[in-house]
């Protein structure tokens, strides 16, 4: 009994000492991906072929609870040419929603939203090799270094990359990440869409459970980013859920995967339109990542923004009415009690 009584205190003592990155409680971060910024051609105008978020779009999302935004952006507008500088109009205009993001509280998840492609090529092959795309995060990262509440997405969803090609260019981006002085929170995908139901088979090139092991940040400071949808294929691309067991088994499944490798995840995409079995799976997936705080960061719902057409199944943009039911299971899961999160690691820690 003493023994037991002494573990106890110990597990409670530990318990109640913050980490800098993560505490207990549910996830932290909780939101939702604000669409648009990503949209059209890299030689698209402001206004007219892409757009981001409102300030009341931006509001609304505040008010109803969430605490992160991940922001898309298209890599060749922000830098139109690979080792040039950044464009400093679509920089300005990322910076001006960032403060509005800021202003409201809550954090942001910057998202080059490219697939793992530079125009048509893809990262790792010439000329968007490794170094041009540690480059682009070495620019990016100056810019933003230690601002708290600014975490760094590496890349929107990879594919047809092999596991350890894609394992390269990650690391190159986070030393230069980290070699600009940058010690913001990296959240880190996997090849294969970074899917959660694939994450642990061999999709290829190598498993992303197994492969991505690899990652290597001299600060340590860093989690996966995973995506699931719970429709058949997994796509996020039909209104019906018949994959939601599934959905929910993989995140089960990444769960004890990060409880496993002593790592940390991001739901960075997930998403489902307003049917039965879609809200059931998606209250399961909220349940197993609240549940589970200690190893999930947060999640951010795909998705609204000004753009967003009413009649898309998936969307929680604000319009005239009552919220959409997924907003308002949003809002209800943002309420549990939630750990400390911080996106900068502290000097010394």
């Amino acid at each position: 009994m003493r023994t037991t009584r002494h573990l106890t205190a110990l597990l409670l003592a530990a318990a109640l000492v913050p980490s800098p990155a993560l505490a207990a409680g549910a996830p932290c971060y909780r939101g939702v991906n604000l669409s648009g910024g990503e949209y059209g051609e890299r030689g698209g105008t402001y206004g007219t072929n892409y757009t981001y978020p409102s300030e009341e779009t931006i509001g609304y999302f505040a008010e109803k609870g969430m605490t992160i935004i991940r922001l898309p952006f298209l890599w060749e507008r922000l830098q139109p040419a690979l080792g040039g500088r950044l464009d400093e109009d679509e920089l300005q205009r990322i910076k001006d929603t960032i403060g509005l993001i800021r202003k409201r509280g809550m954090a942001v998840l910057l998202d080059p939203h490219n697939f793992g492609y530079y125009d048509k090529t893809q990262v790792g092959t010439a000329p968007a090799t490794d170094a041009a795309f540690g480059d682009f995060w070495a620019r990016l990262a100056v810019e933003f270094a230690n601002q708290e509440g600014i975490v760094f997405g590496l890349m929107n969803e990879p594919h047809d990359i092999k596991a350890t090609d894609w394992l390269d260019a990650a690391n190159a981006a986070i030393r230069s990440i980290r070699a600009v002085g940058a010690r913001n929170l990296i959240l880190v995908p996997g090849t294969a869409w970074s899917g959660a139901a694939s994450w642990e088979k061999d999709v290829i090139g190598g498993a992303n459970g197994t492969v991505m092991l690899g990652v290597r940040d001299p600060l340590d400071f860093y989690a996966y980013e995973v995506h699931q949808y719970l429709d058949a294929d997994s796509s996020g691309t039909h209104p019906t859920c018949e994959g939601a067991d599934a959905a929910v088994e993989a995140i089960a499944g990444v769960t004890a995967w990060l409880k496993r490798n002593h790592k940390r995840g991001f739901l960075g995409e997930f998403g489902a339109s307003a049917d039965k079995d879609c809200m059931s799976g998606l209250t399961e997936i909220y349940a197993t990542m609240t549940g589970n705080g200690d190893v999930w960061l947060g999640w951010s719902y795909w998705a609204a923004g000004d753009w967003w057409p009413a009649n898309e199944p998936f969307n929680v943009q604000p319009r005239k009415g009552p919220a959409r039911p997924q907003m308002r299971l949003l809002a209800q899961s943002a309420k549990a009690d939630a750990g400390t999160c911080s996106a900068v690691k502290p000097v010394g820690n």
